[in-house]
């Protein structure tokens, strides 16, 4: 390692020219005035990835954005790393809180800025400087490696499903690897191993065919809206459980080890309020904030309206109030099952004045990879070497959708490997990433993939 080290140490301005040169490409996926910048960003990467000495290279056409898949197959008996990125971006509207264009790749005050800089140009960026490391000095790498890099993932990855259920042969991997997400905090490396899932519903209430008079009415007709806020209110207890018959029939407990783990996590709930502008905390009892962020399931009221909302005063009694509620599951709870629960507790206890229909409108499958799985093992070593202090555990709130579909499609779990950070910006203007991560992360994947066969023997 201290020859593929040093290779890194001596090409960080190469590296940095070449991102500058995949960032000046605009694609953004979701305008159709880019989607030639789309293709071009495609082809270059594409170009680029045959210049490190991948096999296979191939642009693969969808209904949507091109995928780029590539190869190197050489490593015989030992594991195979299937690499995901994404090379699609964010608008970088509005354009005039920028301190320097986002197309152009900016270097300040140790971060470089641009469009895409950790989301994701720059963190697919870490793997192909890695993948250069060993074959400009080897001509080999020490896994077996498939990238497949889409172009959609900031607009649902809608093509990315029907292309791995057809390429599932060409896909097979003994694990995903993904850096699209961020460490715990400035200078606290860290490993993902758990993301939450996703139910989200809507809620109709119909009382009165049409809007009333509340005066004329008033008192002799259940406003909707009320009713509304009644059953909503009601979906909590008075210690944040949430009350669906049901609900937490499947949820995975935390292990002491986890519990102890997210303790040693440099964390406070003052300065985490005081970020957020709030006077207090809430949530369910009984479990720290960190624990209720990554591995409490939660049903938060993401929407309310009805009746009239405009200037001025309209004394109106509304036929309709409609509310969409957003509920994040943990591991082993179904999106399906919490849906259909959440159905027929709502029909359950509303009141017989008002009419309710209730709407699946999506969902998501949390996921989670073992923490003593080879992957998980692997970068927390990996992480060691490249930053040279001991990594943390963690999980996310949030949902990646893709790590479900390549567990249930390929049957392969993911490694979260992020090298972000939470204030970088991310789909905002003056996105950055830092360079002491940027390289650090190119170290650590490199480590990474001489690693892993130790782990996978």
């Amino acid at each position: 390692m201290e020859k593929i080290l040093q290779y890194i140490k001596e090409n960080q301005e190469q590296f940095l020219s070449e991102l500058k040169t995949l960032i000046s490409f605009p694609s953004v996926s979701n305008s159709k005035d880019h989607q030639p910048d789309m293709e071009r960003c495609a082809k270059w990467l594409g170009d680029h990835i045959i210049g490190l000495g991948m096999k296979n290279v191939q642009i693969f056409p969808t209904a949507g954005h091109p995928i780029v898949y590539g190869e190197w197959l050489e490593a015989a008996g030992k594991p195979t790393v299937l690499i995901y990125g994404h090379y699609d971006v964010q608008p970088a509207e509005p354009l005039d809180l920028w301190k320097s264009p986002p197309f152009e790749g900016t270097v300040r005050d140790g971060n470089f800025y641009a469009r895409g800089a950790t989301d994701d140009k720059g963190q697919l960026f870490i793997h192909l400087k890695s993948i250069e490391a060993f074959m400009k000095n080897y001509n080999s790498l020490p896994v077996n490696i498939k990238l497949i890099l889409e172009g959609e993932e900031e607009i649902g990855s809608e093509h990315l499903e029907p292309f791995l259920r057809e390429h599932k042969n060409l896909l097979k991997a003994d694990l995903v690897l993904i850096s699209d997400t961020s460490m715990f905090a400035r200078g606290v490396p860290s490993v993902c191993y758990g993301l939450r899932g996703l139910s989200y519903m809507q809620i109709d209430l119909i009382g009165p065919e049409k809007d009333l008079h509340s005066g004329s009415y008033g008192g002799s007709v259940h406003n909707p809206i009320q009713a509304l806020t009644e059953i909503i209110s009601s979906l909590h207890d008075k210690n944040g459980r949430i009350t669906i018959p049901g609900f937490y029939d499947d949820v995975l407990k935390l292990s002491k080890e986890e519990r102890a783990a997210f303790k040693k996590l440099p964390w406070s709930d003052k300065k985490f309020a005081k970020e957020l502008s709030v006077k207090e905390l809430y949530g369910e009892k009984g479990f720290t904030t960190l624990e209720r962020l990554w591995a409490r399931p939660t049903l938060e009221c993401n929407g309310i309206w009805g009746g009239f909302t405009g200037e001025g005063a309209k004394t109106v009694l509304p036929s309709k109030a409609s509310a969409k509620i957003s509920m994040r599951l943990v591991p082993n709870q179904k999106p399906d099952k919490i849906a259909k629960l959440f159905e027929k507790h709502i029909k359950s206890i509303t009141p017989k004045t008002v009419n309710v229909s209730v709407r699946n409108l999506h969902g998501g499958e949390p996921a989670i990879t073992p923490v003593d799985s080879p992957g998980v093992r692997t970068a927390i070593l990996a992480l060691e070497k490249g930053f040279g202090k001991k990594p943390l555990y963690q999980r996310e709130g949030g949902s990646i959708p893709i790590v479900v579909q390549f567990k249930k499609i390929l049957g392969t779990d993911s490694v979260l490997l992020g090298f972000g950070l939470p204030d970088e910006n991310a789909h905002a203007p003056n996105e950055f990433i830092n360079l002491d991560n940027f390289f650090g992360g190119i170290r650590t994947v490199a480590h990474f993939y001489n690693e892993l066969p130790n782990f996978m023997k």
